[in-house]
């Protein structure tokens, strides 16, 4: 849309892209990231600025390297990732907080309360307390666009990088935003500074005073800013402290008849706010997802509040929650999933990886999993997966179940891991196969994309995040440069094949790595086959084409029944039919067109 001189504009965004919008409009000029749902959307936007250099990185660890190595040059850079993958980014995070920035460093990371996409529900506000770095927290779009500007304004003044928290709420529902042109700032120059950037003991201990007198800084900012504001009620018999979504649920539900305390800067908070706030209301209550953060600062301070005695540690917040816990008259509202029938997560029709999983629960395999829209094998009825625990560790572990159990275990034993995954944080755990030499089987499930959070590029695919062509990572050479003599690459599809090389691999006598290869089956440029069909008259109702849990397929009837809506025509279900009831269109009965009463089927 064109911007009319002198006018601004409004648009209606999704949190993510509000933020995305705020970082090209602070001059951004470097933006690595990992994607990691809710926050994937954040880096999408941010590249489809060609002002603004933005990648895709293996990990968040190295996302984060190369936006504090951006920021040291003198640009303003973004490094965005979920609340498991701070994990994966600790190590340079808390050594960033001692060396602090050049240009301004916007860190975020998304939480997702609720775990909709994730595998715990661990709250980011507690590394921004640990490691001594600020942390805002919007509650809108208009908010993650304004924030993220503020934020490098902070990481500039106070020489820190800053972490911008979302959830997912925020990062994936729509509010009214005002853009503004794109401001590039100044360059800084880069100047030499060993005792600032080289972190050796000598140094460091010289940079934590700094550090603490920052954190005093910017706790004096937190009474001022505007980032934290009060909104006055008409009745002070109870006042609340509370962000981000949270918020909203506060103004919903309560509407202006309590005054509420609305943080933006959740680190540091500011103490004399809240206690110049707790002093003019008689019942203080903090509304907060997840962990008792502010609750916990607010009583150290010597200030009676309450919070977790009134709501859950656990779970996403909502308008009908407060309600309950607060004993009030629920509204007469009609929920939008009342009545829908449960939906549970399943492997795509096609999905490759349900060929490998089948052939593994078929050899009694003991599979260790990992993080990846392949975890579903773990879901009745392939049921195949029986550990996941976070991005790589399905190599590290299948090395100590092995190294603990010796024969017992080792010819029975997988780990599989999809190809994304693998370059995240998997060749590291390979790397410690060869080298102490457990007799460990690996399976790479090369689906050719980064799947579960919505197929994004990866180091293996050969497109970088605008799609322009990348360098390649060559997943078989790289396997054998590692030490691997044995590695083979199977088509999925292939259910014969693919028997053969996991029996033969787990008979070997030394580390293997499989590569289960073929195309993520929602690809745009992946061509399908014609969808199949059932001749009734073939069909024993012997259900076995039903043990791969394929959302194509169903009984009808008794008989089954095939979608074809959904069949891409992979072929898997037909091999493990032996009544050839399952067929393609060049081998089902065919009607010659005669008057109805002379029909026949040839």
């Amino acid at each position: 849309m064109s911007r009319k001189a002198g006018y601004a504009m409004k648009e209606l965004m999704l949190g993510n892209k509000a933020f995305a919008r705020g970082l090209y409009e602070a001059g951004v000029s470097v933006a690595s990231s990992y994607p990691g749902t809710p926050s994937t959307e954040v880096t999408e936007e941010v590249a489809k600025f060609d002002e603004v250099y933005t990648e895709w990185a293996p990990n968040e660890k190295v996302a984060m390297e190369v936006a504090f190595g951006a920021s040291l040059a003198g640009k303003r850079s973004f490094c965005g990732m979920k609340h498991v993958g701070m994990n994966v980014a600790a190590d340079p995070l808390f050594t960033v907080a001692y060396t602090g920035v050049n240009a301004g460093m916007v860190i975020c990371v998304a939480d997702d309360a609720g775990m909709h996409s994730s595998q715990n529900e661990q709250d980011s506000r507690h590394y921004a307390v640990s490691a001594k770095i600020p942390m805002l927290e919007p509650s809108d779009s208009s908010e993650a666009l304004n924030f993220a500007k503020q934020a490098y304004e902070i990481s500039e003044k106070f020489d820190t990088p800053v972490i911008m928290k979302m959830c997912t709420r925020v990062a994936h529902s729509q509010s009214l935003v005002e853009t503004s042109e794109r401001v590039l700032p100044e360059v800084k120059t880069y100047e030499k500074d060993i005792a600032k950037y080289v972190m050796m003991p000598g140094n460091a201990i010289k940079r934590h005073p700094i550090v603490e007198k920052r954190m005093d800084d910017l706790r004096a900012f937190a009474e001022t800013t505007d980032l934290n504001r009060i909104d006055e009620g008409s009745d002070n018999a109870m006042g609340f402290i509370t962000s981000s979504t949270s918020y909203q649920y506060v103004k919903e539900v309560f509407g202006d008849k309590y005054p509420v305390l609305k943080l933006g800067l959740v680190h540091p908070i500011p103490a004399n706010k809240i206690k110049a706030f707790s002093e003019k209301v008689d019942k203080l209550v903090v509304v907060e997802e997840l962990d008792p953060v502010f609750e916990e600062q607010i009583k150290a301070m010597g200030i009676e509040v309450s919070g977790k005695d009134i709501l859950p540690i656990l779970g996403e917040f909502s308008q009908s929650l407060l309600t309950e816990k607060f004993g009030l008259e629920k509204k007469d509202t009609c929920s939008a999933l009342e009545g829908l029938p449960i939906r549970p997560p399943v492997m795509c029709a096609g999905c490759p990886h349900r060929g490998m999983f089948y052939t593994l629960k078929k050899n009694k395999c003991t599979v260790l999993g990992d993080i990846g829209c392949y975890t579903l094998g773990a879901v009745a009825p392939l049921s195949t997966i029986e550990m996941t625990l976070c991005m790589g560790a399905s190599v590290s572990s299948i090395h100590g179940f092995n190294k603990a159990l010796g024969s017992e275990s080792e010819g029975k034993t997988v780990a599989v891991i999809g190809d994304s995954t693998f370059m995240h944080s998997g060749m590291t755990g390979l790397a410690n196969i060869a080298y102490n030499q457990s007799n460990s089987t690996v399976v790479i499930l090369d689906n050719s994309i980064t799947g579960m959070t919505g197929h994004q590029q990866n180091p293996t695919t050969g497109f970088n995040i605008k799609g322009d062509p990348a360098g390649k990572i060559d997943l078989e050479a790289l396997c054998k440069a590692m030490g691997f003599n044995r590695v083979r690459v199977v088509d999925p599809y292939d259910l014969a094949e693919a028997d053969k090389v996991v029996k033969e691999e787990l008979a070997a006598n030394e580390p293997s790595v499989i590569i289960s290869r073929r195309p993520c089956a929602l690809l745009k440029y992946v061509k399908h086959k014609p969808s199949l069909h059932v001749d009734r008259d073939n069909c024993k109702s012997c259900r076995a084409c039903m043990q791969i849990g394929c959302p194509a397929i169903s009984f009808k009837e008794g008989k089954a029944w095939v979608d074809n809506t959904l069949c891409v025509g992979c072929g898997v279900c037909q091999q493990l039919c032996h009544f050839d009831a399952l067929l393609t269109p060049e081998n089902e009965p065919k009607t010659v067109l005669l008057p109805p009463d002379k029909a026949v089927i040839l």
